[in-house]
């Protein structure tokens, strides 16, 4: 009989502890499916980049400019 108990008792830590695992792979699995979801829609498209890009590049020709201006006079 002490086999037995010794059995059930190995087998309900064997489950207890697959059941931990199983909780902590799912909780792991959401919280990156939330990560991904934010990469997903902070992402700047190539398009959104080369529009800032553009804007970046005509303020410094205006700079450029002004700068062409000044040594000029």
């Amino acid at each position: 009989m002490e086999m037995s108990g010794l059995i059930d008792v190995l087998i309900g830590v064997i489950i207890a502890g697959g059941g931990y695992w199983l909780r902590t792979m799912q909780s792991e699995q959401k919280r990156l499916e939330i990560l991904l979801n934010r990469t997903r829609e902070d992402y700047a498209t190539k398009y959104e980049l080369r529009d800032d890009m553009d804007k970046v590049m005509q303020a410094l020709h205006r700079v450029e400019d002004k700068l062409d201006r000044l040594m000029e006079k």
